[in-house]
């Protein structure tokens, strides 16, 4: 059976988006998504995202295998992406500038904006070590500023979930950092029992902030919306930088809003289609 497939990316980061709405269940498997996502034998992708039906009151459903075959709860850039998939898929019908899409991380909502970017309310920080999950402190305590010793040396962390894990380290150079090396010991260390996404971020100003990212499943990436929203997190808990501040990393720039009035994390950045296909 050929499969439709749209390829977007949102800052680098790329996905291939199936529409999967006539079905709950992904239409291929975790195995087939790691061979479609290969650059020299597929199509090439950071994950594969399925466009499910809605459920518990939501629009849609999102569903996404990383390149390695694991389910990530969530991608930020990804459910941009899906944003504008998704109203590409209604077209003509479509009656609204936003949708209510249910994730493994919970409900999220992006929204199309004039100018073509996408505005996602990505919901509340979580902060308390069992919710990362880390045993770097007590389960019922903030993870701030901790020292944790890595490829031996120690760096300061603060973990943030954004419905999947994040540990943000800052450093004077963020260029300077060897990614491929000490990204997978971060990703694999014991004190993340789910594994983690790792940021390492150099702060230009209160209000910019530069960042590279180790994603878990992933490696390497241009961009990570979730990781761009943890790291503005983990700036104002260690009075580093504003609530409203400018990401930039490898693939583009994304502003990111930790709202004073209702405590949410608001991500605007874009969603592109690159081509559109069969497999």
């Amino acid at each position: 059976m050929a499969i439709e497939f749209s390829k977007y990316h949102g800052l680098g980061n790329d996905f291939i988006l199936i529409d999967n709405r006539s079905s709950s269940t992904p239409l291929i498997t975790p195995e087939a998504a790691v061979k479609l996502c290969d650059r020299h034998f597929g199509i090439g992708a950071n994950g594969v995202i399925f466009a499910l039906p809605g459920d518990n009151g939501a629009d849609y459903t999102m569903r996404i295998f990383n390149s390695d075959g694991s389910e990530p709860e969530m991608c930020g850039n990804g459910i941009r992406c899906l944003g504008a998939f998704l109203a590409e898929l209604e077209g003509l019908s479509r009656t609204k500038d936003h949708y209510r899409i249910h994730t493994l991380a919970g409900v999220m909502t992006p929204q199309l904006m004039d100018d073509g970017q996408v505005k996602v309310d990505m919901g509340l920080p979580r902060l308390l070590a069992e919710e990362i999950p880390t045993t770097l402190t007590p389960a019922d305590s903030k993870v701030i500023n901790q020292p944790l010793e890595v490829a031996g040396k120690t760096w300061d962390v603060t973990c943030v979930s954004m419905g999947n894990p994040h540990c943000i380290t800052f450093v004077e150079d963020v260029a300077a950092i060897q990614l491929e090396t000490i990204g997978p010991k971060f990703e694999n260390d014991p004190v993340f029992p789910q594994r983690i996404n790792t940021e390492f971020i150099e702060v230009v100003n209160r209000n910019y902030l530069k960042m590279r990212v180790w994603e878990r499943g992933a490696g390497i990436t241009l961009a990570c919306g979730t990781g761009a929203c943890a790291s503005l997190v983990a700036g104002v808990l260690n009075d580093l930088c504003d609530r409203i501040a400018t990401i930039e990393l490898p693939g583009g720039l994304l502003e990111i809003e930790w709202s004073e009035i209702d405590q949410r994390i608001y991500m605007t950045g874009p969603a592109e289609r690159v081509f559109t296909g069969k497999f």
